[in-house]
């Protein structure tokens, strides 16, 4: 499927920073809930992944992420779903997390 750039710019890709990171026992396929803080403007938003193969809680504090932040909530069990983290599956399928190569400012957009 063939996309213009106009439909490109209506995903508001940002940076943001995971401030906690928990268990989600709850979660059908094992999952990680994520607090994302993306500064000013946008503020803390809650997510959950699917990462525990390469990520442990304690190691995605302080870790800078990609993440879609206009998609509307959704629902996952007992979790609201706020933004969307983006990743890349490794060679057996398990994702791993898209961020920035250096720090950068929380809230940056992607263009």
């Amino acid at each position: 499927m063939t996309i213009t750039y106009a439909d490109f710019e209506k995903v508001d890709i940002r940076v943001g920073r995971i401030t906690r990171a928990e268990p989600f026992p709850e979660a059908r396929k094992p999952a990680i809930r994520l607090w994302v803080d993306f500064g000013p403007g946008i503020g803390e938003k809650r997510s959950s992944a699917q990462l525990t193969r390469h990520y442990t809680p304690e190691g995605l504090v302080g870790r800078q992420v990609l993440a879609v932040v206009n998609f509307p909530p959704r629902q996952i069990g007992p979790v609201k779903s706020e933004v969307l983290v983006l990743g890349v599956p490794d060679a057996e399928g398990e994702v791993v997390l898209i961020g920035p190569g250096q720090e950068v400012p929380l809230g940056g957009k992607l263009f």
